[in-house]
């Protein structure tokens, strides 16, 4: 029996103890983490909003970290404070690099302090996140260690743009902070309104340390000015001061348009309706940083406020607004990124590379929306656009870059251009609680009167007269471009005070070239021109031109004379070549068809071959006087000449015409119908003083000593009377206008040509991109498209005395062509071929029987087609029309005078096989069962029966030639 041992105690507590010890080395292992040191750059650590930033970057490390306990490293916050100092922020980010040696700072809290950080983060590798650093102007550095986790405000100006185009809006002015933060979008903002065709005439740069009195005095600059439109750029401690001011002195009433950036709007969210209310900012519209209502977002809201209670006890009703939101996803980026860079020890340079690869790549939801860069900016572009009015503020519409202006924000809203109109948007409280959208523009209260120049002319002053009270010296201004303009100001919706300013010299006479008027805008002399000022492009670049307001082009005026056709062959005229030859090709036709239909039953149209063509082509002809003497007897006949009849009294009543108008009619003709030709032919050409129609005459090619200048009709008229050769002028060039006013007067010797060369008309002049200018052109269109300019046009554009006698007939072609005939000769054509098919189908079915039997052979084809022909040619004896002619003759009852009998006394006709069913017989065919006899001496006619099967016809067919041969 073998006895046990029993167990070693101390053995087992040592193996136990060692296992345990194992077991606690392994957890403290892998409970052990690795403290990374990060810095923090804030201004206002002490109140404000840099507690607020910091509470939400912690709040943010502690969720990131309680989420992802496993993570072996862990963010070390070193605090700075800047001091809202661009010195301070960087001498606490050198402190951070070179004492506590941070892998990355976050912050600085403004623009002008990240701007020097940036170069900072580049010579020693350490990462720079800004989340409230807004500025374009940081991109330019093009830093690789630099991410502005913040919106770009340069991403918000396609934005405005886009109000400000759906409003019309064609004047805004910029008000901003002057400061990196407010000068950096001003460059963006500027290059979006141009695109919506809107100019920024003037910026207003207001200092961070400006007084009151200093910024009254901006604003009250701004009050002279026609705009109405400002944009606001600054941040709500500055802002809420401007406004205040601007109520003050009456900028926040009807008319004022007032639109701010995100900056204001994004800070006005964390304010609550008393505060809202007692802000001087109601009526005020901007863009606002679109933060989705998430579930995450909801949650985060009061946890945020229970803990920056909880750390700030002497703070209350703390608001947490964008940047906060921004913050919490930074600090919550770059934890990840830190994790994601590892433990392992790198060189600082190369530990910044892989830190900002990592934060470049970084993607996730935050608490402000989808987490993305692009090139180390934050991506993030779509916009509410908020109206503040009452005691907060009132979503109106948003904006994104794919569907521009909308009403609402969801998957299945219908896509607006950012070019679409204010109806896109909710209705809208404006300053001086208006509802009606300003027009964005006004006449400055110091300057009630717009300034218009007017041009100074020796002639033509139908369309500007000047004239002066000997009296009173009171300029009084008249003449077409002036009614036109005042009938324009009367159809604006809104009053429009204005005074007309000659252009003119001391002594009255004028001041220069219509181009010199213009320049006077550019230059502001004048707020526009009224005149006769034709819109051309080297004009348009330093002016704006209204719609034009009379016919467009360069034309000339040159001498009549009268062309009425003398020749012998002037009645040829009437109608053209073509209608000729087709007329001529017609009445053959209708020959050749009214004998197919006639000659069979008609003795009219029988005899001679060259009789029966005679006869139909002179029936046809005839009926183009109506004097034909020949009968129609068939239905189809009579139904084609119903129909030509009607053609040819349309044809000769417009050939009469024609021919009247040709030889009676006066017929004027200009003397000279192309420009080239009077260059060719080294002619003078007169033109207007000082227009520049002088210049296109000598890019044609003409010489100056064939150029002639005028400045009155009555100089025209008697340059174009002497003639070229005598020392005038062969033509004179001008405007259209110039040119019809010109032969308005002188309407019985001169016409006009052209136009000959390309314009734009006459229009009114505006400085560029002035307000006035597309609700003028629209009342151009409005007096244009109604009876009021030909109401205008007939008081200064009358006839001369002369005229009514004497009407100038601008050169045509009186020939009449096929075209105004073509529907008649189709319409006779159709019938007359309608009226042949019938014919020959009636005339196949009643001769069927010769065709019915197949041939045996091509020559009895042959034969019976020639049959066919033959009847065809013959008399139809079956025919009322013979019929009757028959008994009128009394030989119906005589067997022996049956027409067509070979023992007819009488018979002159032709034999005809016009019928199977008659006695007679052909002499070459014998269609009989039987054959025709004669004794000697005596004539008689035997009568043998007709066979009716085809059959015994055909063999007979092949017979007969023989016997018919031997009978002979």
């Amino acid at each position: 029996m073998i006895k046990k041992r029993p167990l070693n105690l101390k053995l087992v507590l040592s193996i136990f103890f060692f296992f345990l010890c194992s077991w606690i080395s392994l957890a403290m292992a892998q409970n052990k983490t690795i403290p990374v040191n990060v810095g923090l750059v804030l201004d206002d650590l002490d109140s404000g909003d840099g507690k607020i930033w910091l509470s939400c970057i912690k709040l943010a490390l502690s969720d990131f970290y309680a989420s992802h306990a496993n993570y072996k490293t862990r963010l070390v916050l070193n605090t700075r404070d800047s001091k809202k100092s661009v010195v301070g922020a960087a001498a606490s980010a050198v402190d951070l690099i070179e004492k506590v040696k941070v892998k990355a700072i976050l912050g600085p809290g403004t623009s002008m302090q990240a701007g020097f950080l940036i170069n900072l983060g580049d010579q020693v590798h350490v990462p720079i996140i800004s989340f409230s650093a807004t500025s374009p102007s940081l991109n330019s550095v093009h830093s690789s260690y630099f991410f502005q986790f913040a919106q770009n405000d340069s991403s918000q100006v396609k934005a405005i743009s886009s109000i400000v185009k759906a409003f019309g809006w064609r004047l805004v002015v910029p008000v901003y902070v002057d400061n990196e933060f407010g000068e950096g979008v001003i460059p963006f903002l500027t290059d979006a309104l141009e695109e919506v065709d809107a100019r920024v005439p003037y910026r207003s740069a207001i200092s961070l340390s400006a007084t009151d009195g200093q910024i009254l005095e901006e604003l009250y600059k701004l009050m002279t000015m026609q705009t109405r439109v400002f944009i606001v750029h600054m941040r709500t401690d500055l802002s809420s001061r401007l406004f205040a001011k601007a109520r003050e002195i009456g900028m926040m009433t009807e008319g004022y348009v007032w639109l701010t950036t995100n900056g204001i709007p994004n800070e006005l969210r964390s304010l609550n309706s008393s505060v809202i209310s007692s802000m001087p900012m109601q009526g005020v519209l901007g863009t606002q940083t679109y933060v989705p209502q998430t579930v995450k977002l909801e949650e985060f809201m009061p946890r945020w406020k229970r803990q920056f209670q909880q750390d700030n006890p002497t703070i209350i009703d703390a608001q947490l607004h964008v940047f906060g939101l921004w913050a919490y996803d930074s600090a919550f980026a770059l934890a990840m990124a830190v994790e994601e860079v590892g433990t392992a020890s790198f060189e600082v340079s190369q530990y910044g590379r892989k830190l900002s690869h990592a934060l470049s790549s970084m993607r996730f939801k935050g608490i402000a929306g989808d987490f993305s860069l692009v090139d180390g900016q934050l991506q993030s572009s779509t916009f509410q656009i908020v109206n503040v009015n009452g005691g907060g503020r009132r979503v109106v519409g948003f904006w994104t870059p794919e569907m521009g202006l909308m009403n609402k924000l969801n998957s299945t809203n219908t896509s607006f251009s950012s070019t679409s109109n204010k109806g896109n948007l909710a209705p809208i409280m404006w300053p001086g609680d208006s509802l009606t959208a300003p027009k964005g523009w006004q006449i400055p209260a110091n300057d009630k009167k717009l300034r218009i120049g007017v041009p100074v002319k020796v002639g033509f002053t139908e369309f500007v007269k000047i004239t002066k009270d000997p009296s009173t010296n009171a300029i009084n201004v008249t003449g077409f471009t002036i009614d036109v303009f005042e009938a324009a100001v009367k159809v604006l919706p809104y009053p429009l005070p204005y005074e007309f300013i000659p252009f003119a010299k001391p002594d009255g006479t004028s001041a220069g070239t219509y181009s010199d008027l213009c320049y006077q805008v550019y230059l502001g002399h004048y707020d526009a021109v009224v005149g006769d000022t034709t819109i051309r492009a080297d004009r348009s670049l330093y002016v704006d031109f209204t719609m034009p307001f009379t016919e467009c082009g360069v034309a000339m005026a040159v001498p009549v004379i009268d062309v009425r056709s003398k020749n012998a062959w002037v009645f040829l005229k009437p109608l053209t070549w073509e209608l000729w030859l087709t007329t001529s090709c017609v009445f053959v036709l209708i020959g050749f068809v009214m004998w197919v239909l006639e000659h069979r039953i008609n003795e009219d149209f029988r005899g001679t071959p060259s009789h029966q063509v005679g006869t139909s082509i002179w029936f046809s002809f005839s009926t183009m006087v109506f004097a034909q003497r020949e009968r129609v007897v068939s239905n189809l006949a009579r139904f084609v000449m119903i129909i030509w009849v009607f053609v040819v009294l349309i044809l000769t009543q417009s050939y009469t015409a024609s021919l009247t108008s040709l030889l009676t009619v006066q017929q004027l003709q200009p003397t000279v119908t192309d420009i080239k030709d009077l260059l060719r032919k080294g002619e003078n050409v007169g033109y207007l003083t000082d227009a520049y129609v002088y210049d296109i005459l000598k890019q044609v090619g003409f010489a100056d000593t064939k150029l002639k200048g005028f400045k009155t009709m009555e100089e025209i008229d008697e340059a174009l009377s002497k003639g070229s050769a005598n020392g005038g002028i062969a033509a004179i060039v001008d405007e259209t206008p110039n040119m019809k006013l010109f032969v308005a007067k002188f309407c019985s010797k001169y016409t006009m040509i052209g136009p000959i060369f390309e314009t734009a008309g006459f229009g009114f002049v505006f400085p560029k991109r002035s307000p006035l200018l597309p609700d003028v052109s629209q009342a151009v269109l409005n007096v244009t498209e109604g009876e009021v300019i030909l109401n205008i046009e007939n008081k200064w554009f009358k006839k001369g005395d002369n005229c009514k006698d004497n009407p100038t007939q601008e050169l045509s072609n009186n020939s009449l062509g096929l075209d105004s005939f073509w529907g008649l000769f189709l319409i006779s054509g159709v019938a007359s071929i309608l009226s042949l098919i019938i014919f020959v189908a009636s005339f196949l079915y009643r001769h069927k029987h010769i065709l019915k039997h197949p041939p045996d052979s091509k020559a009895l084809t042959w034969r019976k087609i020639r049959s066919m022909f033959e009847i065809f040619n013959e008399r139809d004896f079956n025919s009322r029309m013979f019929k009757s002619s028959q008994q009128r003759d009394g030989i119906a009852g005589n067997p022996d005078n049956i027409a067509g009998g070979a023992n007819s006394p009488n018979n002159n006709w032709p034999e005809s096989t016009s019928s199977f069913n008659s006695n007679h017989t052909d002499a070459n065919f014998e269609f009989f069962g039987g054959q025709q006899t004669q004794s000697p001496g005596q004539a008689s006619l035997e009568i043998v029966p007709i066979t009716t099967d085809p059959a015994t016809i055909i063999a007979e067919m092949h017979t007969t030639p023989a016997t018919a041969q031997d009978n002979n």
